[in-house]
């Protein structure tokens, strides 16, 4: 795969689905502490959302970086636009700004959830 073809591909994934995970490793079986983590967010929260395995294509491994110009991987996209890395995602669950954002784009989760984490963490 050429890098084109990669960002072709990264386009098209992220504007086809509300929510999206560039990973280390998969939803159910995340191949890296970060990637586990904003995974295991989006999975307590019950968020629909892609993800894809960077380890399983090195062209979408350094596209992805080159796509939102952002060094690590996980990345999540909600809505075609690039929201953040783990620690972003941790900071906005705890600080309740990813519940709004999923509110403002129509993305359905888990309020309860969202605010167990908060409990968790508090």
């Amino acid at each position: 795969m050429t890098t084109t073809d990669a960002k072709t591909q990264i386009d098209e994934t992220v504007k086809a689905n509300d929510v999206v995970l560039y990973m280390k490793g998969t939803k159910d079986m995340p191949q890296c502490g970060f990637s586990s983590r904003v995974a295991g967010v989006l999975n307590f929260m019950g968020v629909e959302f892609a993800d894809v395995n960077v380890l399983a294509d090195e062209a979408i491994r350094q596209g992805i970086k080159d796509y939102s110009d952002w060094p690590t991987v996980p990345q999540l996209y909600v809505k075609g636009e690039f929201v953040g890395g783990c620690d972003i995602i941790t900071e906005m669950t705890l600080s309740g700004e990813l519940d709004t954002l999923f509110d403002q784009n129509g993305v359905p989760y888990d309020k309860a959830a969202a605010d167990k984490i908060r409990e968790a963490n508090a």
